[in-house]
């Protein structure tokens, strides 16, 4: 989830997936190039089960990913 969208930001759309009893358990990600003191704290607030800052690695991501979805490597 970019926290940066154009009509709402990735907070408000996080809890609007969140709050959709079909789509609670969908892992969230949120990739932010914020990362200023709280940011995360406030990404996890919504709704997201992990925070990643920009720039990140793609293998890191898939780490994530995999974990998230209870895969082993």
């Amino acid at each position: 989830m970019d926290i940066q969208l154009p009509v709402i930001d990735g907070y408000e759309a996080t809890r609007q997936i969140k709050s959709d009893p079909n789509l609670k358990a969908t892992p969230v990600i949120a990739v932010s190039s914020y990362a200023m003191k709280g940011d995360e704290e406030k990404a996890r607030a919504s709704g997201c089960d992990h925070y990643v800052t920009k720039p990140y690695s793609p293998i890191q991501l898939l780490r994530i990913i995999r974990g998230l979805l209870g895969e082993q490597e």
